[in-house]
């Protein structure tokens, strides 16, 4: 999961890792599947058939890009793990797993899981009774890297170690591979026939990536030695050493593919934190990085500014016209002691501009490539205690929100399409999405009301005050290390008007000093003088007004006093508010509607937290009033989100080309457990309904495609009338890349192809489409449909890019 704002980690690209589900069955739920099935938002139904943004990656021809070089590519961290199957595996596990192991089955640019020719001739169901039976045919050159075929030895060794039938092994997940009753040799050993013992959709999601019989065949080889090295690899590229001293892992040609030949002779995955990206491109220690909106914008000044002379107008030293006066008044002004201090202020801002005028020139070798990423940002609403634990309440905060308006918040400003996501489920682009909002309602602030004060939630009621000792816990405060100062904490010494700061705000609230300016300009020149003498005029005479227009408010003021009163001061009761005015504070039972939004105090999550603030400003309309606590990014998520220490949570979830498989856990039913917890799998808003499992299951057994799509929408309908998440938009991806990469950057749905990424010849440009023959171009009989969204872990960005 990620919980993003402009934020830190980029959400993982989608990652096939279901976690083990519940074993209890759960039984229909009370409303009628065919009621919700057709619920649309009366949206543009075309807008299923392509992405809502496409990819950007300066897409070349093989002939066109040079042999060799090598291209270091920022990740966030060194994978803890190179075994994709352990809980632990993260975006770094999979982007060496992509580059280095066979996949039966890749993402292409629409979200579709078509067939890796390199490794895959054909695949397909051919027995459904009384069995499913599916039978893949290997690429007959497809070998490891030592020597000896790929083959149905492997595929075996795989199923046995993720069957879940060995707890030796430790797995993070078995889905799809507990369904296998067995897995025998066929014609030859590149001929695998798989039998299921119950059937499954989303076969198509098995053995990708597929590891060695090496790795799989032992549980000491899968639970420790995979962790470390890969000895035997198949792909593009293999592994050839860690240097976890430089935090950096190198990948070189596999001497043994069979393939297209990598035009890269290296590819280093470098761990750059996201914070510090910027200052790694400018030293030119990367030339592939996902950055956030600051530095995709300061990069994209970079190249405006690119020619020009004289000051930035951004930066240090870049400001306004009034800032600019008063630095040059002081500068010259009878006050000796301020001058020489402004003089000496404006010498260290002249060294800070011209590192910055430095910085901004080494970024104009890169270029900002932006598309939006396969995942989505929710609002989580926590359904197990407090008001949002009934429905109607959930659904008022639903119906108040403008997710059209959010959305444009994040992406807007990046000039990406600012479309709010319509399923849980899968995204505009993938045949599996249809917009299912139309089942919890449009954006509606007096029916938001309405379901308040049925639910009991009355304004002006009476309110219980607390006694002074007593504060509320909130979710900044919960494990008691957050948002507090020690006794010790110098700023508690700062005097009574400095309140300490516990975490908690209000939205909307300033984070700026008071008194902070920017930087003294170097010299405002001539005309700036002009321009102060100017401002000084203008505000003489605008005091001489505001005086004027006080006496006269003094004199009506006496004048309406005398007479008993303001006239109009007291409208006639039952008078409505007028049009978008705050509602009153609601109550019930003496206890004020308050709900806790709990968000990620890093740099990186300022999106995140605009984003926040809207939603607050929208829920104060119909009476609603938000607490927010911003938390360590550390603890987000395991001390706040999956403990459900929360009202109200911003996190996204990646995509998948398997929603029947990947989000069932995301939305599953919570089970009691035998201590009387809750066993939530991934459900971390804990609300889920009977039917929406059994939906579910349904699907995940229905091997008509067509019929399992539909299985999957009635789901998303049901999970759109619980309220319990709330799609708002697609993330922005933004990806900081050389000017002479291609085939590389903001790929969107699609997994990169690792052989035609590379540098461009002197001279080309690109444009030009990648070699026809690209494993993303082969949609073989056997290709599959596309499905849904929502996978593995919500990533653990603070998000937003």
């Amino acid at each position: 999961m990620s919980h993003d704002g402009a934020t830190s980690r980029p959400a993982r690209r989608p990652a096939r890792r279901p976690v083990l589900r519940s074993a209890a069955f759960l039984v229909s739920g009370a409303l009628a599947v065919t009621a919700l099935a057709g619920c649309s938002s009366g949206g543009d139904e075309s807008e299923s058939s392509s992405p809502a943004a496409a990819q950007d990656i300066a897409p070349a021809a093989r002939g066109d890009i040079a042999d060799g070089g090598t291209l270091r590519w920022a990740v966030d961290a060194l994978p803890g793990t190179l075994n994709s199957f352990q809980s632990d595996a993260d975006a770094s596990t999979s982007r060496v797993a992509g580059a280095v192991l066979p996949s039966m089955y890749r993402l292409d640019n629409q979200g579709r899981a078509v067939r890796d020719p390199d490794f895959l001739e054909k695949a397909e169901v051919v027995e459904r009774e009384p069995k499913q039976v599916v039978v893949y045919k290997l690429n007959q050159q497809a070998v490891w890297s030592d020597g000896r075929e790929i083959g149905a030895a492997d595929f075996a060794a795989q199923w046995r170690a993720l069957s879940g039938k060995d707890s030796a092994y430790w797995t993070a997940h078995n889905a799809g591979y507990d369904r296998i009753e067995k897995i025998e040799r066929g014609k030859n050993n590149l001929e695998v026939r798989v039998t299921f013992a119950k059937p499954y959709a989303d076969w198509r999601s098995l053995f990708s990536p597929l590891y060695p019989k090496d790795v799989m065949g032992t549980p000491n080889a899968f639970n420790e030695e995979a962790r470390r090295t890969l000895k035997v690899t198949a792909g593009p590229f293999s592994i050839k050493g860690i240097d976890r001293g430089a935090k950096d892992i190198t990948l070189v040609r596999n001497p043994r593919w069979w393939g297209r030949q990598a035009k890269l002779e290296q590819l280093v995955l470098r761990a750059v934190p996201l914070k510090d990206r910027a200052d790694a491109l400018v030293a030119g220690k990367v030339d592939l990085a996902a950055v956030d909106p600051e530095d995709a914008s300061r990069i994209s000044l970079a190249d405006r500014d690119k020619g020009t002379s004289g000051p930035l107008a951004h930066g240090p030293g870049a400001l306004t016209p009034a800032q600019a006066m008063r630095s040059w008044a002081v500068a010259h002004g009878d006050d000796e002691d301020a001058a020489d201090a402004e003089l000496d202020t404006r010498a260290k801002t002249r060294k800070v501009v011209d590192k910055y005028r430095k910085e901004q020139s080494r970024l104009g070798d890169y270029v900002v490539r932006k598309s939006l990423e396969p995942a989505f940002t929710q609002l989580a609403l926590n359904g197990s205690v407090g008001p949002l634990a009934d429905e109607r309440v959930r659904r008022a905060v639903a119906r108040a929100i403008d997710r059209k308006k959010l959305a444009e918040v994040v992406l807007k400003p990046l000039g990406l399409p600012a479309r709010p996501v319509g399923s849980h489920l899968a995204l505009a682009g993938q045949q599996a999405y249809t917009d299912s909002s139309g089942a919890l309602g449009s954006q509606d602030t007096n029916e938001a009301r309405a379901l308040l004060a049925d639910a009991g939630w009355v304004s002006g009621g009476p309110v219980k005050k607390e006694a002074a000792t007593s504060k509320p816990k909130t979710a900044g405060n919960v494990s008691g290390s957050e948002g507090k100062k020690s006794k010790a904490d110098p700023e508690d010494k700062k005097g009574a008007a400095s309140d300490s700061d516990d975490g908690t705000y209000i939205v909307g609230e300033s984070d700026q000093k008071p008194g902070d300016r920017q930087p003294p300009l170097l010299d405002p020149g001539r005309i700036a003088a002009h321009q102060y003498a100017a401002l000084v005029r203008q505000a003489d005479a605008r005091r001489l007004r505001a005086a004027d227009k006080e006496r006269k408010h003094a004199d009506q003021y006496a004048k309406e006093a005398a007479q008993g009163g303001a006239p109009g001061a007291y409208a006639p009761k039952g008078t409505p508010a007028p049009a978008g005015a705050p509602a009153g504070q609601l109550a019930k039972d003496g206890k004020p509607l308050t709900l806790r939004f709990v968000l990620p105090s890093g740099p990186g999550s300022d999106s995140l937290r605009a984003v926040a603030d809207r939603i607050s400003q929208m829920l104060e309309k119909i009476g609603i009033r938000t607490e927010t606590s911003k938390v360590a990014d550390a603890s987000y998520f395991k001390d706040h989100i999956a403990s459900g220490q929360y009202d109200l949570a911003l996190y996204s979830w990646p995509a998948s080309a398997f929603p029947a498989t990947d989000a069932r856990p995301i939305y599953a039913k919570p089970v009691p457990a035998a201590d009387g917890t809750l066993t939530v799998e991934q459900n971390y808003t804990r609300v889920g309904t009977d039917h929406i499992d059994q939906l579910f299951d349904q699907a995940i057994g229905e091997l008509d495609e067509g019929e399992e799509r539909s299985l999957v929408q009635q789901a998303d309908a049901r999970i759109w009338a619980a309220a319990g998440s709330i799609p708002l938009y697609q993330r922005p991806e933004l990806v900081a890349a050389r000017r002479t990469i291609a085939n590389a950057g903001a790929f969107g749905f699609q997994e990169p192809d690792y052989e035609d990424i590379g540098f461009l010849k002197a001279g080309a440009r690109p444009g030009a489409e990648p070699n026809a023959s690209g494993k993303a171009s082969s949609s073989a009989s056997s290709s599959a449909s596309p499905a849904g969204k929502a996978s593995g872990k919500p990533s653990e960005e603070p998000s937003e890019k």
